[in-house]
Order: structure tokens, then sequence, then C-alpha cells
């Protein structure tokens, strides 16, 4: 009895060590180098989440550029994703799933679970949220769908709201001949590097990256287009409503128009606190205080003197947006850039003479144009000017500086409503498009209420999306054709109310052209 015992248990030792093996033999682990991971698949994508790309930004971390990670022994598991800290918006569309904190510089690599046997393209993706909201944790930001359609996805968590964009007397003594004010942008530059480093490790070509954004996102996908700290990091951009004309303080001195510094506007909230001056002890008061009393309820609409975000710190971000375009400074990768039909965006002013006034001297052709789209009231024309000069006017301006410079370049327009709230809608708001470009639209309305129309226009785009992925042209077999777009004509493929994608010229031209008529637009060849 007691042999057969012993015999029995020797079985169930030979069993469980089996079972372990195999269980570990379906862990995906991959070797990067600060260490070893640990991943998780499902359903023929394998995940590794919370991967460190910097150390923690806290203590007296919080407020420098990213610094090396620690590398670390034995293998680390990386099954949970991390999202900065924030205080989310009550309608907020992707809010994050799990608690945030300081210590958020990690990002997420997912990739096919069977190593593929060419390296495939990488996508980086960076969120949007207005620079003070957003993760990598959102249902609708999950990237299986462009691993199944054959590129390896890596989303990115950075720096957020004060802690992310901020400025300081004290920050500029400490630093005044490195890096200042942006610290989401080198957030993310840090993390570009990383995938340089270490992306072939899960089976993926660091000499074909896209970057795409979207919002927030897309706004950073143009800083990163212009500076040159992230010179040779990426081979194609996407940017989805990314704005292109906004207010963004310098450093030391007051923009032209007389709005604050930022680091006038640090000062002022550093007042807030009770932290006065801009000595090395007001830096250490500021940096001994909780995240979130930093944090805040922060961000664009409180205004230039509560503004939060980014700024011309005269390095990473050398001077605005279009200037930096026209000057040709910006790196020359295929585009492909657009917005949606019912963008964001508000125009000053709260009479229809004050609206059209900011049009300056085309104040009343700029009153015949858009009298002829006839807006309901107020609000709508606010509306209607805003997201034209914000989002889509400002996309054309960009389209038109790469086109001239003989770069492949790819506009789109989405118009596309959910056919369940075609009674609620009456076009496609922002950020709309982001569940039918990942292809997430049940994490977005739910399973029951997405349609088979729905989920073609997802399917549809995301093939767009990953072609232009992989070649710089986002053409394929059974795709309708997407032209090039240029200065002549104009031409954009526009995701219809219907579903359908339609190349067109842009149907609102009369509207931009009296926008870049107003705001000195581009000219077919930029300044050198």
């Amino acid at each position: 009895m007691q042999l057969l015992s012993g015999f029995l248990a020797r079985i169930l030792v030979a069993v469980a060590l089996t079972s372990a093996t195999l269980a570990f033999a379906q862990t995906p682990q991959v070797t990067i180098d600060a260490g070893k991971l640990s991943g998780s698949v499902s359903d023929g994508v394998a995940a590794f989440k919370g991967i460190p790309y910097a150390a923690p930004p806290l203590g007296a971390l919080r407020w420098r550029a990213p610094q090396p990670v620690k590398p670390w022994t034995g293998v680390r598991p990386s099954l949970q994703a991390h999202d900065c800290l924030q205080n989310p918006f009550k309608d907020d569309m992707a809010p994050p799933i799990q608690p945030t904190s300081e210590d958020c510089l990690y990002l997420n690599v997912l990739t096919p679970a069977e190593k593929p046997a060419m390296p495939l393209p990488v996508l980086f993706w960076i969120h949007g949220g207005g620079s003070v909201i957003g993760g990598t944790t959102p249902q609708i930001y999950q990237g299986e769908a462009f691993v199944k359609n054959g590129v390896i996805f890596v989303g990115v968590a950075y720096r957020l709201g004060r802690l992310g964009y901020f400025a300081h007397p004290a920050l500029t003594a400490e630093n005044a001949d490195g890096l200042l004010g942006n610290y989401g942008y080198m957030d993310q530059i840090a993390a570009l590097k990383w995938v340089k480093r270490n992306i072939a490790a899960f089976g993926g070509d660091p000499n074909n990256i896209t970057i795409m954004g979207e919002s927030h996102g897309g706004r950073s996908v143009h800083a990163l287009l212009g500076t040159s700290l992230a010179k040779g990091l990426f081979n194609r951009a996407i940017i989805e409503s990314g704005f292109g004309r906004m207010y963004q303080p310098q450093i030391t001195a007051a923009v032209g128009d007389g709005g604050p510094s930022a680091e006038e506007v640090g000062l002022k909230f550093a007042n807030t606190l009770g932290i006065g001056g801009t000595d090395k002890a007001a830096l250490t008061k500021l940096r001994s205080k909780p995240a979130a009393d930093i944090i805040g309820t922060v961000g664009y609409q409180l205004g230039r003197d509560g503004y939060t975000g980014p700024m011309i710190d005269g390095k990473l971000v050398p001077a605005d947006t279009p200037d930096i375009y026209l000057s040709g400074d910006n790196q020359r990768v295929p585009l492909l850039m657009g917005g949606n039909d019912e963008d964001t965006g508000t125009s000053p002013g709260s009479t229809e003479a004050e609206v059209y006034a900011t049009f300056g001297p085309y104040a009343e052709q700029a009153r015949r144009i858009y009298s002829s789209y006839a807006p309901k009231d107020i609000a709508e024309l606010k509306s209607l000017v805003g997201r034209d000069r914000q989002v889509l006017e400002a996309a054309r301006f960009v389209n038109r500086v790469f086109s001239s410079e003989g770069l492949p370049v790819y506009e789109f327009r989405f118009s596309y409503v959910a056919e369940t709230l075609r009674s609620q809608w009456t076009g496609a708001h922002h950020a709309s498009e982001v569940p039918y470009v990942f292809n997430t639209l049940p994490a977005e309305y739910g399973a029951d209420k997405v349609t088979e129309h729905d989920r073609q226009v997802g399917t549809t785009m995301i093939k767009y999306w990953t072609n232009f992925m992989k070649t710089g042209d986002p053409n394929g077999a059974g795709l309708p054709v997407w032209p090039k777009f240029d200065t002549k004509g104009d031409m954009l493929m526009n995701f219809t109310a219907t579903g359908m994608p339609v190349a067109m010229p842009d149907p609102i031209k009369n509207r931009l052209d009296i926008v870049s008529e107003s705001v000195s637009a581009v000219p077919t060849t930029p300044k050198r």
C-alpha cells in the first residue's frame, strides 16, 4: 500500500510538472535591453502590457526629461497596463478602466502569438484627450485588430496635465540648457527610442514605424514631425483631427497677441498652492506636493491664464506648428490626415457680427459663404467656423505643405454615423472615427447596437489604415481607389454618411478657402 501511494504521488508530481511546463510554454517571453518579459496570449494575439520605457517620474524626477529604466533580473510579468494620473471629464468617451498614477511611463506591445517569419510593420499609437486625459487602457484603443491585419501595435502612456506640460522660473533656472516644459512630448520620444531599440524582439520592423494620433495625439504627431529630436524614429504619420493651428505659449516670453508666457501661467498656479518665489526652495515645495494637487482639473477650457498644454520651448518645439512647416524643417514622410464632418471647434464671438469679425478684412465674404450653409443659430455658426478653422482647414494646410514637398499625402473626411445614433447626430462628431479605425465598435456602442453596416465601415477603414502603415499607400485589393492629395484638386476620401468611401474634391472647399485667406495660409511652395 505504501509503495502504491508513493507511485501515485510520483505520478501526480509528474503531471503537475508537465502541466506547469505546458503553461510556461504557452506564456510568451521576450528579452529586451532591460531584461526578460513575459506576457499573455488570447485569440492568437500575444500581449505585453505595462513595459517600462523610462524610470518612474517621481520625486526629484517630476518635471524632468525621462530617465533610463533600471534593468531587472529574472522574468518580469507584463500583464497589466498603466495610465497616467488625470481627472477624467464627465462625458469622456474613453476613460481609463483602472486607477491612474504619477508612476506611468509604460507602454504596451501587441504582436502575433506565433512570431512572424518576416518583421512586421509597427503602429505607434498616441492617445488623445486634450493633453489632460486619456490612456492605453480604454477598450476602444485596444489594438488586436491591427495585429490581425499584419501590424504590430504599440500603445504609449505619457504624462498629462501639469505633470506633463508645465513651466516655472525655478525649473528654467535648474535646467536652463536642457529640455523644459513639454514633458509629455519628451515621454513620447523616449518611447519611440525604446521601440527602435526593442521592437525587433517582438517581431517588428524598426525601420517601418508609423506614428498615429487623434486629437491631442494628432497634435503630438505634429510635434514629432516638427522636431529634430525625433528624426529617424518613424517612417510614416497618421493624424486624425489633430488641429495644427492652436495657441501655444512660449516658456519665457508672452506671445505676440499679449497672452501670458508659460512661466507666468506656472507662477500663477504655484501661488494657488501657497508657493511663492522662483528659487530652488519653491521648486522643492512644488515637487513635494501630492500629485493629485498638481494635476487638478485642467486643460485648454480654462483659458490662457489656466492653460495646461504644449508650449514653445525653443528646442523640442522650436516654433508654432505652421511656422515649422512653412520653414521646411518638418520630417519628410508619407502622411495620412483628415477630420470629421462635424468635428470639434468653436469661434470667438457671441453674435454673428462678432463671429464674422474674426475673419478680419474677409468678414463680409465669410458671411456670404457661411450663410449659404444656413446655420440655424449662433451656436451652430460658431461650431461651423470653429471646426473649419481649428481642424479641417488646418488638415488641408498641412497636407498642402507635405504635398508641395513631393511627399505622398492622403486626406480623409469621416462623415459616417452609427446607425443607432442617426436620430441624435446629424454628422460625425470629434473622435467618432476612432472605434472604426480600431475596429472596436462593440466597446464603444455595445455589441447589440452595432449593425452589420457599421462593422463593414470599420473593416474597410482598418484595411486602408493598415495598408498605409505597411507601404505608405492606403490603396489595396478590393478597395475603392484613394487618390493622392495635391494642391490643385484638394481630393480626399470621404467616408460618407452611407458608409461608402467616395473620392471627391473637398465638399466644403469654399469655406476652407475663406479660412485660409483670413489666416494667410500656406503658399503652394513652403518658404525655406
